[in-house]
């Protein structure tokens, strides 16, 4: 068992977690760093937020989605993320 008090990365991973089991709707990364900034008590950037996405798509548990961009054809957009079912 792991002792005293547990990293970064499990606190922000797991309520990253929560709050994607809690809504069915597709998030930015913004939106995702105010909703864990209020769930843990801290305040977490957007590069932070971004960081652990990533790692979650890379272990295949999140799902990000490239949205077109709004004004101008052929160019990505926002990308929001989505729990993978």
């Amino acid at each position: 068992m792991k002792r005293g008090r547990p990293s970064i990365r499990t606190v922000v991973i797991d309520a990253l977690l929560q709050i994607f089991k809690d809504s069915q709707v597709p998030m930015t990364i913004s939106l995702l760093a105010r909703l864990a900034s209020e769930k843990t008590n801290r305040t977490l950037s957007w590069n932070t937020i971004q960081k652990y996405l990533a790692e979650l798509a890379a272990a295949d548990k999140v799902q990000a989605i490239a949205l077109p961009h709004s004004k101008e054809e052929g160019k990505k957009g926002l990308t929001v993320y989505i729990l993978k079912r």
